[in-house]
């Protein structure tokens, strides 16, 4: 082979290697991104935001009361966020070993939630529900029978109609949770840049606290119109609710597994 021939067919190879390794980089992200999507629509079916938000709806300013709590939520989530985020770029790198257990940790976590769905499909955890239930309805009483409070301290906070209040709630009950992390995680192996993480950082916080947001929205623009959407929202968790969580648990699962066949394959 002539020198221009080797010089051609080097060109060649390198294109080829160079076009492989841009398309597993560009799955790689678009993996990234969708976990982090998903995570952020776990974190939005937070049941300590929803009992919050449903205190306030009954207050009887509630618009004061969730811009507080919304202002304090998104004051700790943001900036834990990109403490945490900005921290992981500066004091680790990425390991072959957490790339070899990455396949392996979707598989788990897929498997789990498939089996949440088969549980809440099949109803196999109302025994354990109706125990629950009926310690929980035990000590309710005898904590009214002792003339103690029944509601927990961030609810009966919630319950005095105090904005700066409701701000310090917020702030409290949104440090971080376990889908948080995770997607901060995802967003630092993305590594896509100061700016970009920003965004990413903020997209997360801003999805989690939907429930509240929406409302919020639309007790500013259409306060009649949003109370109905919310009495029909609520009378709709209470019939289908549990379906609801069957299928985000079952969608998450199949989607966690498949990924993590595909990786291992």
């Amino acid at each position: 082979m002539t020198t221009q021939g080797r010089v051609r067919f080097l060109g060649l190879y390198g294109m080829v290697v160079g076009g492989e390794a841009r398309a597993d980089w560009s799955r790689d992200v678009s993996s990234d991104l969708v976990d982090v999507f998903l995570l952020s629509l776990v974190a939005m079916l937070n049941p300590t935001l929803l009992a919050a938000v449903t205190v306030m709806l009954l207050m009887p300013n509630p618009k004061r009361l969730m811009f507080g709590y919304l202002l304090g939520a998104y004051m700790t989530s943001i900036t834990l966020g990109l403490v945490i985020v900005f921290s992981l770029h500066a004091s680790s790198t990425e390991s072959t070993s957490k790339h070899t257990v990455s396949p392996v940790e979707d598989l788990v976590v897929g498997v789990l939630c498939l089996a949440v769905a088969w549980v809440l499909r099949t109803g196999r955890d109302q025994p354990y529900q109706e125990r629950r239930r009926a310690k929980k309805d035990a000590k309710l009483e005898a904590r009214r029978e002792a003339g103690k409070p029944t509601e927990s301290l961030p609810l009966r906070m919630l319950g005095k109609g105090d904005p700066k209040i409701t701000f310090v709630v917020g702030a409290i009950l949104t440090f971080p949770g376990v889908s948080y992390l995770d997607a901060l995680d995802h967003i630092h192996k993305l590594n896509p840049g100061t700016v970009a993480t920003v965004a990413l950082v903020v997209f997360f916080c801003v999805m989690q606290q939907l429930f509240l947001e929406l409302p919020l929205l639309g007790y500013l623009f259409a306060p009649d119109r949003t109370q109905a959407t919310i009495d029909r929202f609520r009378a709709w968790m209470a019939r289908s609710g549990r379906t609801a969580a069957v299928i985000g648990a079952g969608v998450i699962g199949v989607w966690l597994t498949a990924r993590g066949v595909i990786t291992l394959l």
